[in-house]
C-alpha cells in the first residue's frame, strides 16, 4: 500500500529496476500508477497509507515506496518517464548536501510544505509511512496522539493526498520525509523540473535574458573624469560582490518556448534564479485546486484549514560555517547584513536576486532615504550650532534672566501656588533660543524642499532600478481570491440554494436528494465561484459599520489618555507646588514634563501594538477580494491609527496647550476646580521639543530596535527550546543531521514589509512634521537608521525564512502615504513657527512698537498686568508673601488691556496685530513653500535622460532583431518553394533521396548561419 492510498502491488504487481539486485537494501521498487480516474475512485474509498522507510528486511520484502507517474505532455520537450514521490534508504538520504537537493542529489528543492501529522510510536515511523510486514515486523505501541487544528487527521491527510496527486499532475516532482527530527512534522519537498519552469515562464511572461549584447554608451568629456574619480572615491564603501558589468548589457525578453534560440540555455540547472523557480512553484501551489478544501484554490486555503502548517522555499545554505561553501546567503550575511558593514553601500542587486523585487525595492528606498537624510541632518546640526552660538546675545532671554528687572509672576495654581520670580525660568528660555531663533523658519523652508527632493530623487533611482532590472512593461495581475474571501462566496451560494430548496418545498416540489447533494459538491470542487458569484456592498455593510466604528472608537481612546495625561500634569503641577523639597519646587516644570512625557511614550508603546492588531482584524472582517487589497486597506487602517496615537500628545502641546487658559480671576477650570495648563513665559516650543525628541528617540529605540531584537531571538530561543524537547522523544536510532528544511521551518515566518515601512513612515513624520521644534530631528532619525538598515539586512537573512520573491515596480500605496506627509509638513510647520514659536511677535514688536527696531523691551510688551485684588474668591494663593513683600500687580502672559484702562483685561491692540501677521505668515509660508516644492517637481523629470533613451533603444533593437528574423524566415521558405519547383521541373529521378535532403539541409545550414549572425552580432552601442 503507497502513501496514496493504493495497492501497487495487487495493481501492478512487484517490478524491479535493471541492476537493484546487485545493490542490497539500496534498491528502490517502481509502479506505474493507473490512469487519473482510479486515482480519484481511490482518493473516494481511502485507506490507511502504509510505507516503510527503514528496515533491515530484504527489499522484495519492502512496501512499494516509489510513485512512477507520467507527467503532463509538454509540446516541444521530453518529459522524465517518472516522477518520484515519497522517501529513500537512510543511507543515501544522508548523502544529500544540507537538504537542498532531492534524494537523488541531482534536483534541487524548488519549495517545502509542512504538515502535522500523528506518530503511531516513539520509534520514529509515522502512520503515513508504515507499512505491515507480516511476521517481519511488530505492532507499534499505541502513542499520544497530537492534537488536531481544524479538521481530524484522516481528512487532513486526504486533502493533503489530493492536493499532492494535483500536484503531480501539473508536472511537478514530490519527495516526503517524515521521518526528521522535527517531532510530528512531515516535509513535501518539491523540484520543478525544467518543462515546467519553461511553460509557468511562458505563461508569467518571465522576462529572460537573451544572447544578444549591446554596448551601454558612457557618459564622455568632464562628467566621464568625473564619474571616474567619484568611482574610486566610493570603492571603499562598496561591498565586495560581484558586480553587473555596465558597459555591456544583454536584452531581455518575456521567455518563449517558440524562440528558445534566443536565450542561452547552455546551463539548464541556472538558467532560472532560485528565486525564479520558487516563484514558479508558489504560482502552481497557488492555483492547484483541492475539491476536499474547506476552500476551493490553492495552497493559502489549505494553510488557512490547517491542512498544512507552513509553505516556504529553501535558504540557499546556512549564512554562517564553512567559508569554503559559498552562497548567495552567506555573501549576503557578510557582506550586507553585519554591523560592521554599515558605512557600506548596499549589494541591492544580490538582495534582488535572493529576496525578490519588492523587498529589493524597500531597502533600495531606505537607503535613499538614508542618504538624503545626511545634508538634513548637516544643516540642522548648523541650526543648532546657530542657536548656541547666539544664546548670549539674545535680547529676550537676557531680559528674563535679569533679576534687575525684578517681574513677579501671578501664580501657577489656585491657593497652593505662590507668586514667583520671572528670572527663575533663566535656563528655560536659554535653552529654548536654541530651537527658537530666526534659523528655524529658514530650516524649515529647506526641509519642505528637501522632502520634494528627496520624492523626486527617489523616483528616478526607482526608475533606474526598473530598467536595471528589467522590469519595464511590468503590470501585477489580479491575484487569486483569498481563501476567506472564498469561503463567504461559498457559504453566500449554499445559503441561496438552502432557500430555493425551502422555497420548493413549501410550493410543494419536491427536489431529488441527489441533485442537492450535486449542486454542494459541484460548488466545492474547485469552481471559481468567485467569478460567478461577488460579494456587493450589502454583504459587507455590517464590515464598513464596526470599522468606522472600531476606528473612531480607537481615536477617542488615544484622546481620552491624552487628556488623562493632562489631568496628571496638573494634579503633579499642584501637588509639587506645597512640596517641601526646594528643588521640586524650582523645577515643576521640568519634573512634569518628563514624567508625562514618558508616560505618553508608554502608552504610545502600547497602543502601537494593540491597533495594530485591531488593524488586522478589522481588516479580516472586511474580507478583501485580494491580498493586495488586504494589504492596502491594513496599511490604511494601521497607518491611520498609528499615527494619531503617536502625535495626538505632540499636537497637544504644540496648537492646544495655553491656549484655552484664561487669565488671572477668570481662569478656565476642567471639573470645576482643575485649572487649564498654561505655556512658559518663554512659549511651549522648549516643551514641545522636549515632547518630540522623548518620544521619537523612545520609540527609535525601544521599538524599533529593542523589539526587533529581543522578540525575535526570544521567539527563535522559545522554538529551540520545544524542538529540542520534542527531539528527545525519538530514539538515538532514527536521529539525523538536520536538514535546510528543517532548520528553516523553526525560523519566524516573514510577515511582510508593513511593519517595516510603518515604522520608517512615522519616523519620516517626525523628521518634517516638527522641525521647526527640533532641528536634531534628521540627525537622530540617520544614526537609527544606519542601524536598521543591518538590523533588518540581518533579521531577513538569519532570523526570517526566506520569502517568496514577489515581483514589484514601485513601494506601492506607502509613495502616496509619504507625498501626503510631504504636503501636511509644509501646513504644520507654518503654524508651528506662527503660532507655538515666538518668531512672529518679535517680527512685530521689531517693526511696530520697537522704538529703536531691536528686541530690547520685548520680555514686557508680552506680560499683562492683573491687579492682584481681583481674584475670584478662594483662588488667592494661601502664602501671599511667600516672597517676602506684598504683591498688588503680578503679570501674566498675553497680549491684554492692564486694570487701570478703561476696558480691562480686554484682549489690546497688540493681541489683533500679532493675530494678523501669524495668519498672513501662514498664508505666505504654506503657498511659497507649495510652488517652489511644485517648482522642484517639475524641474527635475521622474525618468532619468539616459534611462529613457536607453529603454527606447531596447525596444528598437528588439523590433530590428525579430523583423531580421522574419525577413530570414520569408527568405527561408523562398528558396525551399524555389528548389522544390526546380526539382519538379528537371525531374532528376538518380538519387532522389540526396537530391531532396540536400537543399533542405543546405537551406537550413543558411538559415541557421543567418541566425547565428543575427543573435550574435557584435554589440551595437546606444
Amino acid at each position: 500500500m503507497n502513501r496514496n492510498g493504493y495497492n501497487l502491488q495487487r495493481l501492478c504487481g512487484h517490478r524491479t529496476r535493471a541492476g537493484d539486485t546487485s545493490r542490497g537494501e539500496d534498491k528502490r521498487n517502481t509502479a506505474v500508477l493507473p490512469e487519473f480516474q482510479k486515482k480519484q475512485r481511490s482518493f473516494n474509498q481511502p485507506r490507511m497509507l502504509q510505507n516503510e522507510m527503514h528496515c533491515p528486511i530484504q527489499i522484495d520484502k519492502k512496501g512499494v515506496d516509489i510513485i512512477n507517474i507520467k507527467g503532463i505532455e509538454d509540446i516541444g520537450y521530453v518529459q522524465h518517464e517518472s516522477t518520484i514521490l515519497n522517501t529513500f534508504p537512510t543511507e543515501q538520504d544522508a548523502k544529500k548536501p544540507h537538504g537542498l537537493f532531492m534524494q537523488d542529489g541531482q534536483r534541487r528543492v524548488d519549495y517545502v510544505l509542512v504538515y502535522q501529522y500523528k506518530k503511531a510510536n516513539r520509534k520514529g515511523v509515522s502512520t503515513r509511512h508504515r507499512g505491515s510486514m507480516g511476521s517481519h515486523q511488530q505492532e507499534p505501541e499505541p502513542e499520544p496522539p497530537l492534537q488536531p487544528s481544524d479538521f481530524p487527521e484522516d481528512d487532513k491527510r486526504v486533502r493533503r493526498d489530493e492536493f499532492e496527486l494535483n500536484l503531480l499532475e501539473s508536472g511537478l516532482e514530490l519527495e516526503s520525509d517524515e521521518e526528521t527530527k522535527a517531532y510530528g512534522l512531515g516535509f513535501v519537498k518539491i523540484h520543478a523540473p525544467w518543462h515546467v519552469l519553461c511553460r509557468e515562464a511562458e505563461f508569467l511572461k518571465i522576462k529572460m535574458p537573451t544572447k544578444r549584447v549591446y554596448e551601454v554608451k558612457q557618459k564622455t568629456g568632464i562628467l566621464s573624469k568625473l564619474s571616474n574619480i567619484g568611482h574610486k572615491m566610493t570603492s571603499p564603501l562598496r561591498p565586495k560582490v560581484e558586480e553587473d558589468d555596465a558597459t555591456f548589457k544583454n536584452l531581455s525578453y518575456p521567455f518563449s518556448r517558440e524562440r528558445k534560440h534566443l536565450f542561452d540555455l547552455s546551463d539548464k540547472d541556472n538558467f532560472f534564479s532560485s528565486t525564479t523557480r520558487s516563484t514558479i512553484v508558489y504560482e502552481i501551489l497557488k492555483r492547484t485546486t483541492c475539491s476536499r478544501a474547506k476552500y476551493s484554490m490553492g495552497i493559502t486555503s489549505l494553510i488557512a484549514s490547517g491542512v498544512y502548517t507552513a509553505a516556504y522555499p529553501l535558504h540557499d545554505g546556512h549564512y554562517s560555517g564553512d567559508p569554503t561553501e559559498q552562497n548567495d546567503r552567506k555573501l549576503l550575511y557578510k557582506e550586507w547584513a553585519r554591523y560592521g558593514m554599515f558605512y557600506k553601500f548596499q549589494p541591492l542587486d544580490l538582495v534582488r536576486k535572493y529576496f525578490g523585487e519588492k523587498i529589493a525595492f524597500y531597502f533600495a528606498w531606505l537607503g535613499v532615504y538614508t542618504q538624503l537624510l545626511i545634508p538634513a541632518s548637516m544643516v540642522g546640526i548648523i541650526v543648532f550650532l546657530y542657536g548656541c552660538a547666539t544664546v548670549d546675545q539674545n535680547i529676550p532671554s537676557m531680559e528674563m534672566c535679569d533679576e534687575r528687572n525684578n517681574i513677579t509672576m501671578c501664580p501657577l495654581c489656585d491657593k497652593t501656588c505662590s507668586y514667583w520670580k520671572l528670572s527663575t525660568t533663566c535656563a528655560t528660555a536659554r535653552a529654548s533660543h536654541l530651537f527658537d531663533n530666526p534659523a528655524t523658519v529658514f530650516y524649515s523652508i529647506f526641509m519642505a524642499l528637501w522632502a520634494a527632493m528627496f520624492m523626486e530623487h527617489w523616483k528616478r533611482c526607482q526608475m533606474r532600478l526598473i530598467y536595471k532590472w528589467d522590469l519595464t512593461g511590468f503590470e501585477e495581475d489580479e491575484d487569486h481570491p483569498r481563501p476567506e474571501y472564498e469561503a463567504k462566496v461559498l457559504s453566500k451560494v449554499l445559503k441561496k440554494e438552502l432557500q430555493k430548496k425551502e422555497e420548493r418545498l413549501s410550493e410543494g416540489v419536491e427536489e431529488q436528494p441527489n441533485k442537492w447533494k450535486n449542486r454542494v459538491w459541484s460548488a466545492m470542487a474547485g469552481v471559481k465561484l468567485t467569478e460567478k458569484e461577488k460579494l456587493t456592498w450589502r454583504d459587507r455593510t455590517p464590515a464598513y459599520i464596526t470599522n468606522i466604528v472600531a476606528v473612531l472608537f480607537m481615536i477617542g481612546l488615544t484622546f481620552a489618555i491624552v487628556f488623562g495625561v493632562i489631568m496628571y500634569r496638573i494634579s503633579i503641577a499642584a501637588v509639587m507646588a506645597v512640596s517641601p523639597d526646594p528643588y521640586a519646587k524650582a523645577n515643576v516644570r521640568v519634573i512634569v514634563t518628563a514624567t508625562a512625557v514618558i508616560i505618553n511614550l508608554v502608552v504610545i508603546l502600547i497602543l502601537d501594538e494593540v491597533y495594530g492588531s485591531i488593524a488586522r482584524w478589522l481588516t479580516v472582517i472586511e474580507i478583501p477580494k485580494t491580498d493586495k487589497n488586504f494589504e492596502e486597506k491594513l496599511i490604511f487602517k494601521a497607518f491611520l491609527l498609528k499615527f494619531v496615537n503617536a502625535y495626538t500628545p505632540i499636537f497637544y502641546v504644540a496648537f492646544f496647550k495655553g491656549r484655552f487658559a484664561g487669565r488671572p480671576g477668570k481662569y478656565t477650570y476642567i471639573f470645576r476646580h482643575m485649572r487649564m495648563e498654561e505655556c512658559a513665559p518663554g512659549g511651549c516650543l522648549m516643551e514641545l521639543c522636549i515632547q518630540l525628541s522623548i518620544i521619537m528617540l523612545g520609540k527609535q529605540l525601544i521599538q524599533n530596535n529593542l523589539f526587533e531584537i529581543g522578540i525575535p531571538k526570544l521567539k527563535k530561543l522559545i522554538r529551540y527550546i520545544k524542538a529540542k524537547r520534542e527531539a528527545k522523544l525519538e530514539t538515538d536510532k532514527n536521529s539525523k543531521i538536520p536538514r535546510q528544511y528543517e532548520i528553516d521551518y523553526n525560523l519566524e515566518p516573514f510577515a511582510g514589509l508593513t511593519p517595516e515601512y510603518m515604522e520608517m513612515i512615522i519616523q519620516f513624520g517626525f523628521v518634517t512634521l516638527f522641525v521647526a521644534s527640533f532641528p536634531l530631528a534628521p540627525l537622530f532619525a540617520l544614526l537609527n537608521n544606519v542601524i536598521e538598515i543591518r538590523l533588518d539586512a540581518k533579521k531577513f537573512t538569519s532570523e526570517l525564512r526566506r520569502p517568496d520573491a514577489t515581483k514589484a515596480k514601485d513601494i506601492g500605496i506607502w509613495y502616496d502615504i509619504l507625498r501626503g506627509i510631504g504636503k501636511l509638513a509644509v501646513i504644520i510647520n507654518a503654524f508651528v513657527i506662527s503660532f507655538t514659536s515666538g518668531f512672529i511677535p518679535r517680527l512685530v514688536f521689531m517693526y511696530l512698537y520697537s522704538p529703536d527696531n531691536t528686541l530690547h523691551g520685548f520680555t514686557n510688551n508680552t506680560l499683562s498686568y492683573f491687579n492682584v485684588s481681583h481674584f475670584e474668591p478662594g483662588s488667592e494663593p494661601l502664602e501671599p508673601m511667600a516672597l517676602g513683600y506684598k504683591v498688588e500687580i503680578c503679570r501674566y502672559k498675553d497680549y491684554r488691556e492692564p486694570p487701570w484702562s478703561s476696558q480691562p483685561y480686554d484682549l489690546s491692540k497688540a493681541f489683533w496685530s500679532v493675530l494678523a501677521a501669524r495668519l498672513a505668515f501662514v498664508i505666505i509660508f504654506q503657498n511659497l513653500v507649495m510652488f517652489m516644492s511644485d517648482f522642484v517637481d517639475w524641474m527635475i523629470p521622474d525618468i532619468p535622460k539616459e534611462i529613457s533613451e536607453r529603454m527606447s533603444k531596447e525596444k528598437s533593437l528588439l523590433v530590428d532583431h525579430f523583423l531580421k528574423e522574419e525577413q530570414t524566415k520569408l527568405h527561408i521558405v523562398e528558396v525551399l518553394s524555389s528548389q522544390e519547383k526546380e526539382r519538379t521541373e528537371e525531374n532528376i529521378d538518380e538519387n532522389p533521396k540526396e537530391n531532396d535532403e540536400e537543399p533542405v539541409a543546405n537551406c537550413t545550414d543558411g538559415a541557421d548561419s543567418s541566425r547565428s549572425q543575427l543573435i550574435n552580432s557584435g554589440p551595437e552601442v546606444i
